[in-house]
């Protein structure tokens, strides 16, 4: 029977000729409004993963759904509420952009048309949805890249999860390649330094840099996630790119929650010691996201700024995520072709 191709609701793609290959960006997800009605299916599906909380299934449900869900969707409204812009949720918006861009550049670098499209892990559109269009449009090889340079198997890893069981539902699923991560891309780490050169041009420099990274329980570390290496990589190689040493460039980790022991230092106790020691201006970047978001634009451009205020500091200065900078589109686009290799779609024309 002859494969037809539905182009609907794929924007100035209905004209468009079919497509063989195509790019899935994942990134994590975000409620559809910032109110606590939208983020509590969002918080029940993210937590709900068992490679975010691993837990034994009944006690975690018994904990997520008869505690946390009945009281955290409203504080995480609220602080969704603090980001929210006219056009939506800054990390669907900043992802959005990003793929758009990277379209461009990947139309202009390839030898056929390539598709690009972006998933959210959590939250719509899902990556079920989005490979099921694609193989709807025709693709045969498909290249996932989740947006999380370091890897872990709280985020990557749950990527490859969601893939992998929509895999398991097609009859014909297509080629397929996983980018499990780019923490020590030198592309990537040149548009890192690049980015905080360029802010520290226009807004001057701090008396240091502090990387926040998301963290993850140290459990998860002792059981074989490479996360931590990884993040470590990344500072290092920050450091030898910016010519600081351990003491003007500092690693911290963020968004830990419960109690047991996660990834430490962690980054509110680190703004605070450093106001409290006599720094006065301090200058933050997280590198462990592609886009910025609420961990970002919230926890630490205000919760920790106010943090660093209250404990003596003057001014903790956020340094933007990447986003859909010339540097991201560029460093993207060089490992989107180098997994690519051998594709013919991807062979420079």
């Amino acid at each position: 029977m002859p494969r037809s191709h539905d182009y609907t609701g794929l924007a100035g793609a209905s004209h468009d000729p079919p497509v063989q290959a195509a790019v899935l960006l994942v990134n994590l997800g975000t409620p559809e409004a910032p109110t606590a009605s939208a983020v509590r299916p969002y918080l029940a599906e993210f937590l709900g993963d068992h490679r975010v909380i691993d837990y034994p299934r009944w006690l975690w449900w018994l904990i997520l759904h008869g505690v946390i869900l009945r009281v955290r969707p409203s504080r995480s409204a609220h602080a969704y509420q603090r980001i929210w812009t006219a056009q939506g949720s800054p990390l669907r918006v900043g992802s959005e952009a990003l793929a758009a861009r990277l379209q461009e550049a990947l139309t202009q670098q390839s030898a056929a048309p390539v598709r690009v499209a972006l998933a959210m892990r959590y939250g719509q559109p899902s990556v079920q949805q989005q490979v099921e269009q694609l193989q709807r449009e025709g693709v045969r090889r498909l290249l996932v890249l989740p947006l999380y340079p370091q890897y872990s198997a709280t985020s990557t890893g749950s990527v490859i999860d969601a893939v992998a069981d929509t895999m398991k539902s097609l009859r014909w699923p297509p080629e397929l390649r996983i980018v499990n991560d780019y923490h020590d891309d030198a592309a990537h780490i040149e548009a890192l330094a690049r980015s905080i050169e360029q802010w520290w041009a226009s807004h001057g420099r701090g008396e240091k840099l502090l990387l926040s990274f998301h963290g993850i329980p140290e459990r998860y570390v002792r059981a074989g996630d490479p996360y931590l290496d990884q993040c470590q990589v990344t500072a290092h190689a920050l450091r030898q790119r910016l010519q600081l040493d351990e003491s003007q460039l500092l690693v911290s980790f963020q968004s830990r929650v419960g109690r047991e022991q996660w990834l430490q230092p962690y980054t509110d106790a680190t703004v605070r010691e450093l106001a409290a020691s006599g720094i006065k201006k301090l200058d933050v970047a997280c590198p462990g996201f592609a886009v910025d978001c609420l961990e970002t634009l919230e926890e630490i451009a205000m919760q920790n700024h106010e943090f660093f205020r209250e404990a003596g500091g003057e001014a903790l200065r956020y340094i933007p995520a990447l986003n859909d900078s010339p540097g991201q589109i560029e460093s993207l686009t060089t490992l989107v072709l180098r997994h690519a290799g051998g594709w013919p779609e991807f062979a420079r024309p």
